[in-house]
Order: C-alpha cells, then structure tokens, then sequence
C-alpha cells in the first residue's frame, strides 16, 4: 500500500468527501491559505470553487452559527478552526446549541457539523496559540470527539465525522502533518468509538493520544531494550471511548500510565484514570496509575521553556520506570 503524509491524508480525504457528497462544504478562518492550515487544503478552492471552500473573515461565532443554519437547512458543513484556542469565540455556538439541538428537538433535528480544530503549537507561539482544548469538548453532551495520530485513522475518521448525522469534534495536531504511513486511495470510514493497540507488551500499559501515540512508542522501543514490556493503546475516539479495550489492557498488565498533550487538570488523563478508579479492574492494578501531561500553566513563549514544558518520550520513559519501582 502506498505512504502519504497525515497532512496529505486529509486534504485527499477533503477532497474525496467533497466531491461525493454535494451537501458537503467547507467553511472557516484560512482554508485556502496554507499559512493557516498547512497543505491540507491546498488545491480545494480551485477545483471546487468559492461556493464550496468558503475563506472567512476571522468571526468563529459567526462562522459557526452560519454552519449550524446550513446544517439544520440539510447541508453537512466542515467547520475549519485554523488555532484550536479561537474555538472559544465559539462556545456558546458549540455548546449550547449544536450539541443540544437533536435533544432539545426531540429527535426531529440534527446538526450534522464537522468541527475540524486544528492544534497548532510549539514555534515560540506562547499561551494564546497552543492550547489543547479536546477535553473540554469531551465533557459536552451530544458531542463526538476523535483525535487520530495517524495518517490512516486521519482520512478515516474525517470521513467517519462526515457521515455521522450528529456534530463530531475532530482534532488533529500540527506536529503530525510530516508523519508518514499506508493510507488507501479509496475513501474509507474509521469507526467512531473504537480505540487501537499501537504495541502488544505485558508490563505496563501506556495510553496515549494524537502526537503523544508516536512518543509513547518510541518510548516503548527504547525500554524494550532494557527488558520492560509496554503496551502502547491509542485512545483515537474520546468520545465514545473504547473502554472495553483499556479494560482489557490494564487488566493484562496490572499498571496504567496515561499521555497527553493537554493540561492535567480535569483532562483526558484524569477521565481515563477515574474510569479506571470506578471499575472493578481498580482491585487488579500492582501501582496507582501515573498521568503525563502538560503542567497546570499556560504554554511558555521561550524555546528553552517549551522544551520542559511539552511531555515527551523521555518523560513517558521516566514514568514507567517510577511505575515499576512502585
């Protein structure tokens, strides 16, 4: 099978779910722009024209709300947010009524909405134009969350966000649009709800999410050599989460240690521990689960600074260790 590049996964997958589906389009801040959304879009305005790849100016409430209209009129709209951090200016579109629509209408309705939020970090960009927002949009009902670290599961589960009648988070991280694998031609669905085992191991189970998944696994090649067995699970769907699959893992390995790029508090670190805590798997752990993630503080502008603060192979290594000494 042939190797394409995350971001090229998405812009062949954009360009696949557009042509098939007339009710689809695309909307939002810079998406003809590749300063804005890396290649992703590149060459969607010239084959599908202005009335289908719409650049806006920057007003994500606006934006957003004009989706949401379009959506309850029978389009299915792709909303790009270039930073993930500028989703705020669209909360009270977000959560108050296109997650709440279906229910609020008893069924009647839905707002079928991709909201395709784009991390974009690192670079010296500081607090205002690094967060990681996923958990936020895991703790609203009626909203699906993905968060796929390959180029595979990224033309998969947009797809997937598409097809669903319902508004479906998917976030993807800049850091990952030079990552290469086996992508298809055709177009193809991921499902949603569905985790996946990256690595088989034994000793201890480390999940992980988006571009943490590829340093949890260079973390697991490294202590392979050292003789420590981990099994790396990536979450890929927040919501729904695999919790059947996590079930199984930990109650293999007997230690968890979860890995993400977003703040600890309240996080997706701390959900995927207390699932842990209320199941009855709890009684098998050896060791209190472990949680790499970023520190309570807003992102540094200093290189130096970011060094520290973003998790990395070497921390996730770091904590296995301490894991297995507990």
């Amino acid at each position: 099978m042939r190797k394409i590049s995350y971001a090229e996964a998405i812009n062949e997958a954009l360009n696949q779910i557009i042509e098939k589906d007339n009710r689809v389009f695309l909307i939002g801040q810079g998406v003809t722009s590749p300063w804005y959304v890396g290649s992703t879009t590149v060459g969607l305005i010239d084959r599908f024209s202005s009335r289908r790849i719409i650049d806006t100016p920057t007003s994500e409430n606006c934006v957003t709300g004009v989706a949401l209209g379009a959506a309850l009129a029978g389009m299915h709209p792709i909303v790009c947010y270039p930073r993930m951090d500028f989703m705020y200016y669209a909360m009270d579109q977000i959560a108050n009524h296109i997650a709440n629509w279906h229910y609020m209408f008893g069924g009647q309705l839905s707002a079928p909405i991709t909201l395709w939020a784009i991390i974009n970090r690192g670079g010296e960009q500081a607090a205002q134009h690094s967060q990681a927002t996923h958990a936020i949009f895991m703790h609203i009902p009626g909203l699906k969350v993905v968060m796929p670290s390959t180029p595979y599961d990224a033309k998969g589960f947009l797809a997937a966000s598409v097809e669903e009648d319902n508004p479906v988070v998917f976030v993807d991280d800049r850091w990952l649009y030079q990552h290469v694998g086996e992508v298809p031609e055709e177009l193809y669905s991921v499902p949603i709800g569905r985790g996946a085992v990256r690595r088989e191991g034994e000793d201890v189970t480390v999940t992980a999410t988006s571009y943490m998944v590829h340093e949890a696994i260079k973390a697991s090649e490294s202590l392979d050599k050292e003789g420590i067995d981990v099994e790396v699970l990536d979450l890929r769907s927040l919501k729904p989460l695999d919790e059947s699959l996590l079930l199984t893992s930990v109650k293999k390995t007997g230690r968890l240690i979860v890995v993400d790029g977003g703040w600890k508090t309240c996080g997706v670190a701390a959900e995927i521990s207390a699932r842990i805590a209320e199941n009855e798997v709890f009684r098998t752990l050896r060791a209190p689960a472990i949680r790499v993630s970023l520190p309570d503080t807003p992102a540094p502008a200093s290189s130096a600074l970011e060094k520290v603060y973003y998790p990395d192979a070497e921390k996730i290594i770091l904590a296995v260790r301490k894991i297995l000494e507990m």
